[in-house]
């Protein structure tokens, strides 16, 4: 398990080195508003292994967090049937911060302010590990998707076209 510097300690990185889960965190410069995929094929990293997450609200109020691979799209309908809603819809940028303590493109599915029921893409148990969000621009988590299970219950689904 890597540690991190404490000035780059995220909620996310705290949550994960108190829980004792396996993972490696990882630091590097965000030239911008990088995509997912840019930040993948800098970082040397199969894209497919790289997951983005997604804050949405349902029909009912609830919210819901998904992770996708970040070259894909997530289907609102596959998503709104895995979450047992007759519809989800984006959580607005502007209500991500407030929500959950985290910034567009800094989103973890690990250390939000309060935990939401969590969906992972299917094609994450194709790797042993995966990527995801630390907790801020610039910092990546790897770690096997049945190790961030112990941290952050999930379900997998089928979430993408």
């Amino acid at each position: 398990m890597a540690r991190s510097p404490k000035d780059h300690k995220t909620n996310a990185l705290r949550e994960l080195e108190s829980a004792g889960a396996a993972h490696e965190a990882l630091f590097f410069e965000a030239d911008g508003a990088m995509t997912g995929v840019e930040i993948a094929q800098a970082q040397g990293e199969e894209v497919d292994a790289v997951f983005k997450t997604l804050v949405t609200v349902g029909k009912s109020g609830g919210h819901y967090v998904f992770l996708v691979p970040v070259a894909a799209e997530l289907n609102l309908k596959k998503a709104a049937a895995a979450a047992g809603e007759k519809a989800v819809a984006m959580v607005r940028s502007r209500e991500l911060l407030p929500l959950t303590g985290y910034v567009h493109g800094g989103c973890s599915p690990v250390g939000m302010r309060k935990r939401f029921p969590t969906f992972v893409d299917e094609t994450a148990q194709l790797f042993d590990t995966i990527y995801f969000s630390g907790g801020k621009i610039g910092c990546q988590v790897r770690m096997a998707p049945d190790d961030l299970g112990l941290v952050v219950p999930f379900a997998y689904a089928d979430l993408t076209d």
